[in-house]
Formats: structure tokens, sequence, C-alpha cells
């Protein structure tokens, strides 16, 4: 490391008042239910973000009683038990404020002018932390665990204050950028998601036809496909003309493959290939990148297929009902379904269908050992299908929105490409940040 840099223990910091770490709060069950402080727990901390949907909060008396335990902006976060022990995070001025569980530690600077959290926020995702977690969570037979007296043997290398800052502006405009994305795709997919409901649950265009009004959004041609009436049935009112039907009788299953593992010329190929690990986030939609890869010689082998761009792929067993959108030609295993439109129905569709009946698959699934939901599971949800026209329709109207997401997603892929090759560097000193870019970012 550069001689100017210090090596110290994280006790030795908390000694010289530079840091404090934490844990969480204990919460009983009788103090949550209410509307006051979010208590955050271990897994709503994930390996891009913070997930604050489905979240517990206190009871609004009690927030003064966990008042200590609350996150402050640049805290950096760490889970301390089971398999995700070692995930990081960091409280941005985006985030609403919240309680800290008992799983999860905070790491806070308590001189802003001495330890940068920034630099900490990056440091947690380096080397060094990594591979002391790995020797103190190997140090018991239980589940894995970072307590908080492993926290106070850890050791870190620190820059000055100038360029521990200039690495946590760095890589921190790299980050915002990527969280931009994420959130504009959460917009993005919840404007599409919307625009399905509108026409194919809620079936707004025809009740504003039926109402002698002109249906929000749409042109003649488009507004023409749509009836002004609609006709009793099984599942209730439907807009006229439009039929019930089993989802088998409009969708293609697709099946998937695992070559044999043992055989070495079968993998690390150019053909990705897909399982439940690489589901992408409701929001992302699409999946561009898997984290196995399989050769042609893999894929003539077994019983995996090439599944074309616009595919949707679905969960079937184990973890089911994981939904993504293929962005490029992949392969997949054989615990997932990939789902095409047919008769004219098109896959954009198709991919949102999926998604407003995956609740209904999941309660249909069986299996002894694991939940599965099988070809003849499709059979036995009926759903009421517009004519193949209108998803066209549907399509054209989406596909914007789809690929900007994608496109989002190139660049955020891109952005953490460098990001990942930054860090380490910067970090060890081996790329450094000249002393006059130091002082214009202090200033």
């Amino acid at each position: 490391m550069p001689v100017e840099w210090r090596r110290a223990t994280f006790q030795q910091l908390i000694d010289e008042g530079l840091l404090e770490i934490g844990d969480g709060y204990r919460a009983k069950n009788d103090e949550l239910g209410g509307t006051g402080p979010i208590f955050l727990r271990a897994g709503h901390v994930t390996d891009s973000h913070i997930d604050f949907t489905e979240v517990d909060r206190f009871h609004e008396h009690l927030a003064e009683k966990v008042r200590s335990k609350m996150s402050k902006i640049g805290d950096t976060i760490v889970t301390t038990k089971g398999n995700s022990t070692g995930r990081t995070s960091y409280v941005t001025e985006r985030l609403p404020t919240f309680v800290y569980s008992p799983h999860l530690s905070y790491w806070r600077s308590r001189d802003p002018e001495r330890l940068n959290g920034g630099f900490l926020r990056y440091w947690s995702q380096g080397r060094a932390f990594i591979e002391q977690l790995a020797g103190m969570k190997a140090s018991t037979d239980m589940a894995p665990y970072l307590s908080l007296t492993d926290q106070r043997r850890l050791s870190i290398t620190l820059p000055s204050y100038g360029e521990q800052k200039a690495i946590a502006v760095v890589l921190g405009a790299l980050d915002d950028k990527i969280e931009l994305n994420r959130r504009m795709n959460a917009t993005l997919e919840a404007m599409a998601r919307a625009l399905f409901r509108s026409w194919f649950v809620d079936f707004d265009p025809v009740r504003a036809k039926q109402e002698g009004r002109p249906p929000a959004g749409l042109d003649e041609c488009a507004a023409a496909l749509f009836p002004d009436q609609f006709q009793n049935s099984e599942l209730g009112e439907i807009p006229r003309g439009w039929e019930i039907c089993p989802l088998s009788s409009k969708i293609e299953l697709l099946s998937g493959g695992t070559p044999k593992t043992s055989e070495s010329a079968y993998w690390n190929g150019k053909i990705p290939w897909y399982s439940v690990k690489d589901t992408p986030s409701d929001t992302d939609i699409w999946v561009l990148r898997t984290e196995k890869t399989i050769t042609k010689l893999g894929l003539d082998n077994s019983a995996a297929q090439i599944l074309p761009e616009g595919t949707t792929i679905i969960s079937a067993r184990g973890t089911v009902g994981k939904l993504a959108l293929i962005g490029e030609p992949m392969a997949m295993n054989q615990s997932c379904y990939g789902v095409r439109g047919k008769a004219g129905y098109a896959d954009a569709f198709i991919y949102f269908l999926m998604r407003q009946v995956t609740g209904e698959l999941q309660q249909r699934t069986h299996g002894s050992v694991f939940d599965t939901i099988t070809r003849q599971t499709f059979e036995t949800i009926d759903y009421t299908f517009p004519p193949f026209e209108l998803t066209s329709v549907f399509a054209i109207a989406v596909e914007p929105i789809l690929k900007r997401i994608l496109a989002n997603l190139e660049e955020s892929y891109v952005l953490a490409t460098l990001r990942d090759t930054l860090l380490p560097k910067l970090l060890s000193g081996d790329l450094r940040i000249a002393s006059d870019q130091h002082k214009n970012i202090q200033n």
C-alpha cells in the first residue's frame, strides 16, 4: 500500500472516536403492525438495493424507544447472519429512515472530516473485507454469523481523507446512475403493467365506448378493435366477442434441459444458460446475462434448446413463478418453462399475462418434495382472451417502454463493470487520484 496510508482495526477506529458500529433492535410481535418507523430486516437488503416493499412498521408511540437503532445518512449496512452474511448496502438521502433489525449491523463515521462514510461503503465491497469475512464465517459450525466482536477485529487500510472522499465520489457517481436507471425501470414497468390492466383486466376502453366516450390514449384504428358492449360469462362480465379458454390454448410451452455437469466440454461456452438464480427483479424484466454458460456441444447433447428473444421464462419447480423476459437467445434448465404466444398472440402480451396469473399458478402447484407447475396446470386456469389483433396493438404500445428498460439495463451493466474494475485498484492504491483532483472534490 502507499506509504502514507495507514492500517488499523475497527476497534482502534472506535477508540479514536472515528467509527461507531452497532446492531439492530429485537422487536416483539406486538410492537409491529403500526404506522410508525420502518423495521428493516436482512431479507430486504438485496444485492442491488434496499427493497422496502412489505416492510413492517412499529407503532407510532414507540418511535422514541427505537430511535437509537435508527439509520442515518452515510451508514454502511452489513447483514450478519445466515447465507446472506456480508451482503452490504448504504444509506443515502433518498431512503426513508428505518430501524435496524438484529441481523443487520451498521458502520457509521463519527468524524466525517477524518473518516468518510462513502469510503467505508466501498471498502465493504472490496477484497480485504470479503477475505476477512470468509475466515470469520468459517470459524463456527453453526450458520454463518458476523458478530460485533468479529467486526471490531476487522483490519482496514485507510488512505488520506482527501483520497477517501475522492474514491467515494468516483465510485458513488457510477452507483448513483445505476440506481437512477433502476428507479426509472420501476416507473416504466409500472406504466406497462398499468396499461395491460386497463385494457385486459379492467376493460377501460370498452367501458368508455359503452358510455359514448373515446377511449383514452387510443387512435381510431386501435379504438375500433375494442367492442362497445359487455356479455355475461362464467367469469362474470367480459367484453363482447372475447373468449374464455384455458391458458394452454393460447400459449406454447418450451422445455429446458441441463448438459451433463461432469463433462467440462459442455460448459463455459458462449450460450447463456438460465436458471432461477438469474431471475431479474420484477421491474427490470429482462434477463441479458446468466451465471452459467454452455457450449454448442452441451446444447446438442442435452434436452436444452435455444429460446428466441422475447420468450417469457417462468420457474416451475421449487421456487415457482419467477418470471423473466429473454433479451437475447439463450437456453434454460429443466426447472423452467419458456412461454410464447401462439395463434397470433404477441409475446409482450404473454409476458404481462403471465405476471397477471402467476399467483393463481402458484396456488395450484403440487409435489411431494418441491412445489411444481406442470403442463396440466396451465390447462386448469381459464382466462378472458381478446382477439389476437389487440395483443399486437398492445405490443406496439409497450415496445418503447420495454426497449428503454432494456437500454437502461445494458447501461447499468457497463457502469457496474467499470465500478467493479476500478474498486480494487482504488482500494489498493494501484490507481491514485491526483492531489489536485482531491482538492476539486473537497471543494
